[in-house]
């Protein structure tokens, strides 16, 4: 069978500013062995779980083939911080169907992405359902949210701006913007079958906790727990409005 060359595995070793020899010494392999990978032979589990993790590229991209039957948790990052923003937006761009984020704010997507908002008007179009659920920058929770990162009133102008950055969404079709009031354990990005859960740890910026990178392989796995975690809050939440002026009033 003949082989294919591994491009994604290529480019995430260029964006990554490393040569093969780092990458074979992640792996403990040899320089050649890293060059057969390039050409398409898929490395074993443990090779890949160790340049994935150099790369901060997570299996699924590296070697979708691969990975396909295999257990639903991905890669875990120890901080959001380390997530490559190409990652988010690798994600962003191959989902077909559904896209779904709830956080507080998460404005580091329309900050690192400046192109976001674009990208979702596309997926809309192209009969993508996204639906977006933000924090009500009026509830008390926003608040101890704040008073635990010690950002105070800083999370309520977050909020604030993260609605207005989706505002030009807001009237298109395939695309739902609410706002919740609830105690949010895990901000969760949903990408058709992957997923982003970023844990929120108490008197920690979100930036610094964890992230569990998933896909969804098992009937009331990891994945269907989270998502029917982002329904809950769904069902809790209500629309979010803008008012001429601008402001948020939701």
């Amino acid at each position: 069978m003949t082989m294919v060359s591994n491009e994604r595995l290529r480019r995430a070793i260029a964006s990554a500013r490393v040569d093969l020899d780092v990458v074979a010494t992640a792996a403990n392999v040899d320089t050649k062995t890293v060059e057969r990978w390039l050409a398409g032979r898929e490395p074993r589990a443990r090779h890949r779980w160790a340049v994935a993790s150099l790369l901060k590229r997570s299996e699924a991209y590296l070697w979708p083939d691969a990975t396909a039957d295999e257990v639903e948790l991905v890669l875990v990052y120890a901080h959001r911080s380390e997530v490559d923003p190409t990652v988010w937006w690798d994600l962003f761009s191959s989902a077909e169907h559904e896209i779904d984020l709830l956080a507080y704010a998460a404005l580091f997507l329309p900050e690192q992405h400046i192109s976001l908002v674009h990208l979702l008007k596309e997926k809309a179009t192209g009969g993508c359902n996204i639906r977006i659920l933000l924090g009500d920058p009026t509830s008390p929770k926003i608040l101890e949210r704040g008073d635990e990162e010690q950002f105070g009133e800083g999370i309520v102008s977050r909020s604030k701006v993260a609605l207005l950055h989706y505002k030009p969404l807001a009237e298109d079709p395939g695309v739902n913007i609410r706002v919740h009031g609830t105690t949010l354990y895990n901000s969760i990005y949903r990408f058709d079958d992957a997923m982003l859960v970023n844990a929120h740890v108490y008197g920690t910026n979100a930036y610094s906790a964890p992230v569990l990178h998933l896909r969804r392989r098992l009937k009331g796995g990891l994945f269907d727990t989270y998502l029917q975690s982002f329904e809950a809050v769904w069902t809790l939440s209500k629309p979010a409005m803008w008012p001429q002026n601008g402001a948020v009033q939701p």
